[in-house]
């Protein structure tokens, strides 16, 4: 599992799932995009303006948090 920054956020971290679940990459034909945001900015965009994904709010990025 690639580790992502602790402020990244989706609105699957709200039901019953573990955060694996809640990131984990689905594929299939039912499957719907899914929407995050940073939790310091409360935006799309983090701190260093560039845009939130699990793909990309990772190690190695300037706003990143273990």
């Amino acid at each position: 599992m690639n580790t992502f920054c602790k402020h990244l956020r989706t609105k699957k971290m709200y039901v019953n799932a573990t955060p694996e679940e809640a990131f984990a990459k689905k594929e299939g034909e039912h499957v719907t995009s899914c929407h995050y945001w940073c939790n310091r900015t409360q935006r799309e965009v983090g701190l260093d303006e560039r845009p939130v994904h699990v793909n990309l709010c990772q190690s190695g990025r300037q706003c990143f948090e273990d």
